[in-house]
């Protein structure tokens, strides 16, 4: 079995995608400093996969703890999650974001020379595009100034992988570009912790339902959109992790010196009170909602192309938004013990 490094292994996405690795028949490594992810789900991937998931508690951006992890394991590919990632925070402590985000991209890069592994499939975000002209976006929609230091850490990794490979690098490096992920692993046992109040929609619905939160406030009803609320392309965490596999299992087929962007989305966008109104439905339980002034920095619409990535690496996201609603409304029951 090939290892594979998941940096940030034990967050949402990473945590989902250490599943779908190990399904595939890959062994999966974590590294993770838990500054944003919790424990308890390393007992919910023992419990989904029978076994304990290999573990690295630590930082990124600890060079000798990730040498030695590459030298105390046969790494073949690294998935590279590990990032700080609140929009709204990063305004307010940008050198942190831009000290974490970039520096660990570097000490992963500078380790995978060193040890002659050459696989990297790194997260990017949509969050690259800012609010773009033309929708659906495409890998070749230029790129906006972000509207944050998060994106535009994004926006930076992304360049320092584009001119590490024009330097004739020995590496096969995938950006996967998210749009919005949601959803759990349908048997409750892991999916979307946030720390403190949700920075994400999703579970601030969820939390709401349950009584966490008082109510959901809807940030603006005024945008062009079919019912004035923001648009967003929201994928599964299922399908989001299988994507990971799939650029992994391309990377090993493609010579050095290649890199390449896929948008992972649904290819459609819904509106917050689509995502309402969905929610009520799969949860039978209507919402405390309130509709508020526009937050700033909020992208108007935007949702994804996906015809690359069906067609390059024959992905295609299998789960809807119901199901993605009723998986976070299972999970967020399970959290709170409620049958």
């Amino acid at each position: 079995m090939k290892n594979i490094l998941i940096t940030g292994g034990a967050g949402y996405i990473g945590s989902h995608t250490a599943v779908a690795l190990t399904k595939s028949g890959f062994e999966p490594i974590i590294i993770d400093n838990f500054s944003n992810s919790e424990r308890s789900v390393l007992k919910g991937l023992k419990k989904i996969l029978g076994r304990d998931v290999k573990l690295y508690e630590g930082d990124c951006n600890d060079r000798d703890l990730v040498g030695k992890i590459f030298s105390e394991n046969q790494i073949s590919g690294v998935i590279h999650f590990a990032a700080s990632k609140a929009v709204g925070e990063s305004t307010q402590i940008p050198l942190t974001y831009y000290a974490n985000n970039i520096g660990s991209l570097l000490v992963i890069l500078g380790v995978m020379q060193e040890h002659g592994v050459k696989n990297l499939v790194f997260s990017s975000s949509c969050t690259v595009y800012g609010q773009p002209d033309e929708l659906p976006v495409l890998e070749s929609t230029p790129r906006k100034e972000a509207e944050s230091p998060y994106g535009n850490t994004k926006k930076i990794c992304e360049d320092i992988l584009h001119d590490y490979i024009k330097s004739k690098a020995s590496a096969r490096i995938i950006s996967l570009r998210y749009f919005n992920p949601v959803g759990a692993h349908p048997s409750s046992e892991i999916g979307e912790l946030p720390l403190g109040v949700p920075a994400n929609l999703i579970p601030f619905v969820t939390q709401t339902a349950v009584g966490i939160r008082e109510k959901l406030t809807v940030f603006g009803d005024d945008y062009d959109t079919k019912d004035g609320t923001c648009v967003r392309d929201y994928i599964h965490v299922l399908d989001l992790a299988d994507a990971h596999v799939k650029s992994l299992e391309y990377l090993e087929n493609q010579s050095d010196c290649f890199i390449d962007t896929f948008n992972v989305g649904t290819g459609q966008g819904n509106t917050i009170l689509e995502v309402i109104n969905t929610f009520e439905k799969v949860s039978e339980r209507k919402l405390n909602y309130q509709i508020g002034p526009r937050r700033g920095g909020d992208i108007e619409k935007v949702w994804a192309n996906t015809d690359k990535v069906n067609k390059v690496l024959g992905w295609s996201a299998q789960y809807n938004l119901e199901d993605s609603l009723r998986d976070s409304w299972n999970w967020q029951k399970r959290l709170s013990g409620i049958e």
